[in-house]
């Protein structure tokens, strides 16, 4: 079957070469990806399966959202990709799936078995496949960058990535006196009574910080913590990403009165799009979050 698929990519891909002419050749291109694979394009992809909503957020950052053929159950922005064929969800990735619609691109990251499932087979198809990592903020707009140029947009996706860091640029320039608040951001929680964190090394966690925060944790902490390490932490600010009646409910044990962001009124909420897809919008996120820790900074003051 693989060899079956194989000799149909290749026909597409001789296909496409005839469609582009001889300048195609000179088109190719050889990038880096995130985990240091050498990644050959012979053309810019104008068929792209990015997994993961963050993938397909750099995609159409970098002007290609119309090269998106197909995403994962979980994507839902930007709206124009919503009726895209789905290629797998929460339980797992299909390559059969990926296969059928003939992409020239896949953009994939580290997560929910993603990689062990699909590059591979992919590569053995002779599909292209780019992994992308995101530790930093500043991983993020490289990513923009990099996604730009497979694309052969390098000159659109320069400008949008110098776009966000002037805003995030705004952001830290911003005349503010006062300590900046501990803060901590609860991601969810488990059945076992841990809750998710964001913790230090990770984008969410920078994101907090280029907000204006500094976390109330150590360095060390897990991705899982007991609410007693949380009562303990004692952070100015506690933040939540997801909606306020999922808050309200994850908060509305009595014992978290002793929490004394819960009795200052300080667990604020925050959007998931923004602080956990680690996209262009996160920028938006660190913007907002930047606003209500300088109006916490202001109330201390007064």
């Amino acid at each position: 079957m693989i060899r079956s698929r194989r000799r149909i990519l290749q026909g597409l891909g001789a296909a496409a070469a005839v469609l582009a002419g001889p300048g195609a050749r000179a088109s190719s291109l050889v990038l880096t990806d995130s985990l240091g694979r050498r990644v050959a394009l012979p053309a810019p992809p104008r068929r792209i399966v990015p997994i993961f909503a963050s993938n397909t957020e750099l995609v159409a950052a970098a002007g290609a959202a119309d090269r998106i053929v197909g995403v994962e159950a979980f994507t839902r922005f930007p709206p124009e990709v919503a009726h895209l064929p789905l290629v797998g969800g929460r339980l797992g990735f299909s390559v059969d799936r990926v296969a059928r619609l003939a992409p020239d691109l896949v953009v994939v990251t580290p997560a929910r078995q993603a990689v062990h499932q699909l590059v591979d087979p992919l590569e053995r198809l002779g599909i292209p496949v780019m992994v992308l990592t995101h530790p930093t903020v500043a991983a993020v707009l490289a990513n923009l960058r990099l996604v730009a140029r497979a694309c052969g947009l390098e000159e659109r996706g320069e400008a949008a990535a110098r776009r966000l860091e002037a805003r995030l640029g705004a952001v830290a320039g911003a005349d503010r006196t006062g300590p900046a608040p501990r803060a901590l951001m609860v991601t969810g929680r488990v059945s076992s009574g841990l809750l998710l964190i964001a913790r230090p090394g990770t984008y969410t966690a920078d994101a907090v910080r280029l907000a204006g925060a500094v976390p109330a944790l150590g360095p060390q902490v897990l991705a899982q913590v007991s609410p007693e390490a949380i009562l303990r932490a004692d952070p100015d600010i506690l933040l939540f990403a997801g909606t306020e009646a999922a808050r309200d409910e994850v908060f509305a044990s009595p014992a978290w009165s002793a929490l004394r962001a819960r009795r200052e009124g300080r667990i604020v909420t925050v959007s998931r799009s923004t602080f956990l897809i680690p996209g262009p919008r996160v920028v938006d996120g660190i913007e907002a979050l930047a606003t209500v820790l300088d109006r916490h900074r202001r109330e201390t003051r007064s």
